[in-house]
């Protein structure tokens, strides 16, 4: 009962994050700070995820939310550069969460993440167009992450401390 439980629990992130992902492509961007800027909503479950269940099923979550909104609400484009800043993102968040010994919160983990997820898509976007110069509109990217990443940890941080991710009354 164990796994269909956590089967069903999945699934309801990977539907979470899709909406997410969906509401957000509603919402005009911050594109009047950076290009292809935006609060990142989708980041929040990832988060969650990295804290409440294995990494492993953390990334596949990641993975389906990717594959299946670009499919949505999407492009081939898009599906390339949310790849390319998903796992560059979700791999620094699991560095960033083995250096114990530094003590890094989930506010650190969250805003190092989304640091990294513009950093994947301006490498995807450099291969792309043939040209690393485009690697000058990182600090302006780097400006919102930090805010966006501080409000995703904050939120995941809420959930987190509220337990709000059990099901039947068994924590996943």
């Amino acid at each position: 009962m164990r796994k269909t439980k956590k089967l069903i629990f999945l699934g309801l992130m990977i539907a979470y994050s899709l909406i997410l992902h969906l509401v957000e492509s509603t919402m005009p961007g911050l594109h009047f700070i950076a290009p292809g800027a935006k609060l990142g909503l989708t980041n929040i479950i990832t988060v969650v995820l990295l804290y409440s269940v294995s990494r492993k099923e953390a990334f596949t979550v990641l993975l389906m939310r990717i594959l299946l909104g670009s499919v949505f609400a999407g492009s081939f484009s898009s599906f390339l550069y949310s790849l390319s800043g998903g796992v560059f993102s979700f791999m620094t968040m699991v560095l960033m969460q083995n250096l114990e010994k530094y003590e890094i919160s989930i506010l650190g983990v969250s805003v190092m993440g989304a640091l990294a997820f513009n950093i994947g898509q301006l490498i995807m976007a450099g291969l792309i167009i043939r040209n690393m110069s485009i690697i000058v509109y990182f600090p302006a990217m780097a400006a919102v992450s930090v805010a966006t990443g501080t409000f995703v940890g904050l939120v995941a941080n809420f959930l987190l401390q509220r337990d709000l991710f059990r099901i039947g009354g068994m924590r996943i």
